[in-house]
C-alpha cells in the first residue's frame, strides 16, 4: 500500500490522536449535524452557481438553487432528513438559514466578476511515498498564471488560537498544488460566511517547505502510534464539540476494544487519505 494523508485526517491527529483512532481505526460514524449539513448545502449551491451564465449569477438565482441542491443531497444522504425533525419536516426555516449565508457571500465576492478555473477540485501528489490528497473549493487562475485558492467556511472566523488549524488546511492544498504545477499559489483565501470575514494569506516556498516537514512528521507520529497502540487523547476546548466524547477516556468513557488489525487500519490509505469536502 502507498501511504496517504488528507488534510481532514491530518487535522484529526493534530487535534487529538484518540479522535484519529475513533475515525480511522474504529470507523465510528459521524452523524450529520445542522451546521455540517447547512455547510454542505451552501457549498453545493456555490459550486452550481458558476454553471450559470455570468449575468445570471445573482443572489436570487443562488437562493433558487437551494431547494434542488437540498433534494439532491438528501437523495445521496437520507440521514440528513432527520435534521428537519425539530422543524416538523418543513424546510422553510432551513432554506432561510442557507439563504442568509449566501447573502453574506454576495456581500464579499461578486460572481459576475469571477470565472473559476476549477471548482471542488480533487488534488493529489506524491511526496516520496506519502500521497497527499484533498478537495479545493475553488481555484482562481489569473491571466499571468497566478493561483488563488479559495475555501468557503459557513461558520464564524476562529480566534487567533484556532486560526492556525484552518490555515494549515489551506497550506496543505498549496503544498499539493505547488508540487503538481511547479508554482506556489499567490494567495490563500478563507471566506467565513458566519460573520462575513475574509482571511487572506500569501504563502512562499519556505512556508510550504515547513508544511512538508510538518506533514512528514505527522505521518511518522501516526505510524508510531499505529505500532505502539498509543492513541492518547489530547483534551482541549474542542472536546465540547466532539461527537465521540462519551467514549473518550479523558472524559470517563471507554473506547471500543482495539481490533486485531488496528495497526493496518491506522495507515490504510483509504482511511488516512480519505479526501472529503471540509466545511
Amino acid at each position: 500500500m502507498v501511504a496517504a494523508l488528507s488534510p481532514s485526517r491530518a487535522s484529526d491527529f493534530m487535534t487529538c490522536p484518540m479522535l484519529y483512532r475513533f475515525r480511522v481505526i474504529d470507523k465510528l460514524p459521524s452523524p450529520p449535524t445542522a451546521a455540517t449539513a447547512r455547510g454542505t448545502l451552501v457549498h453545493a449551491v456555490l459550486e452550481r452557481l458558476f454553471d450559470l451564465p455570468t449575468v445570471e449569477r445573482t443572489l436570487e438565482a443562488a437562493i433558487g438553487l437551494v431547494p434542488q441542491e437540498w433534494e439532491r443531497l438528501v437523495t445521496e444522504e437520507p440521514d440528513m432528513l432527520t435534521l428537519l425533525t425539530e422543524h416538523d419536516g418543513r424546510t422553510d426555516e432551513w432554506f432561510q438559514g442557507a439563504g442568509a449565508l449566501l447573502e453574506t457571500w454576495f456581500g464579499l465576492e461578486d460572481p459576475t466578476r469571477l470565472e473559476p478555473a476549477e471548482r471542488e477540485l480533487y488534488v493529489e501528489t506524491d511526496l516520496d511515498g506519502l500521497v497527499l490528497r484533498g478537495y479545493v473549493d475553488r481555484l482562481d487562475v489569473a491571466p499571468d498564471g497566478a493561483m488563488r485558492v479559495v475555501d468557503y467556511k459557513t461558520g464564524r472566523s476562529p480566534s487567533e488560537r484556532f486560526e492556525a488549524k484552518a490555515l494549515f488546511q489551506m497550506k496543505f492544498y498549496a503544498l499539493v498544488l505547488w508540487r503538481l504545477r511547479g508554482e506556489v499559489p499567490r494567495l490563500l483565501q478563507l471566506v467565513y460566511l458566519g460573520n462575513g470575514e475574509v482571511v487572506r494569506y500569501a504563502p512562499d516556498e519556505q512556508d510550504l517547505l515547513g508544511v512538508e516537514r510538518k506533514v512528514r512528521a505527522l505521518w511518522a507520529a501516526i505510524e508510531r502510534a499505529a505500532t505502539t497502540g498509543d492513541w492518547r487523547p489530547s483534551p482541549s476546548r474542542l472536546c465540547d464539540w466532539c461527537e465521540h466524547r462519551s467514549l473518550c477516556p479523558a472524559w470517563g468513557g471507554t473506547p471500543p476494544p482495539l481490533p486485531e488489525d488496528a495497526p493496518a487500519r491506522a495507515v490504510d490509505p483509504a482511511r488516512s487519505g480519505e479526501a472529503e469536502l471540509v466545511d
